[in-house]
């Protein structure tokens, strides 16, 4: 008997005070693929960070990094709103005392999503995705 193996899911996040340029993305894109050596595969909206030339040439040059386009306006279908979902939800009755506070909460969330596959799954699963087969 073959068991289908559940794909890896990962949660990679980069917090920064600025909002995120194609640049920054392109850099950020660039650090995860030295760290992760399979191929991978991006759920992304249609942001204008997500566009461009930095963005065009880094997956120009990455045979192995993969696009999977939201439409237009649907939210809905991104797992990532149920990630900052999450985040809220274990920050709702906290009071950072400044950025330092709020940057290590934003961390610490990260690291306990991260340590859980079922958790990841479940964002994947709470979004009107059509449903994966794992």
């Amino acid at each position: 008997m073959v068991s289908a193996r559940r794909p890896h899911l990962g949660l990679y996040a980069r917090f920064q005070q600025d909002n995120f340029h194609a640049v920054a993305v392109g850099r950020f894109l660039r650090a995860l693929l030295r760290h992760l050596q399979r191929h991978v595969i991006l759920l992304w909206d249609r942001g204008p960070n997500h566009k461009g030339p930095e963005i065009a040439a880094v997956l120009a040059a990455h045979s192995r990094l993969h696009v999977e386009w939201f439409p237009a306006c649907a939210p809905e279908l991104n797992p990532a709103e149920q990630v900052w979902n999450d985040f809220k939800g274990h920050t709702a009755n906290s009071l950072p005392l400044d950025r330092h506070d709020l940057r290590v909460s934003l961390h610490a969330n990260a690291r306990r999503v991260r340590r859980s596959q079922a958790k990841l799954r479940s964002f994947v699963l709470a979004s009107d995705l059509p449903s994966p087969p794992w």
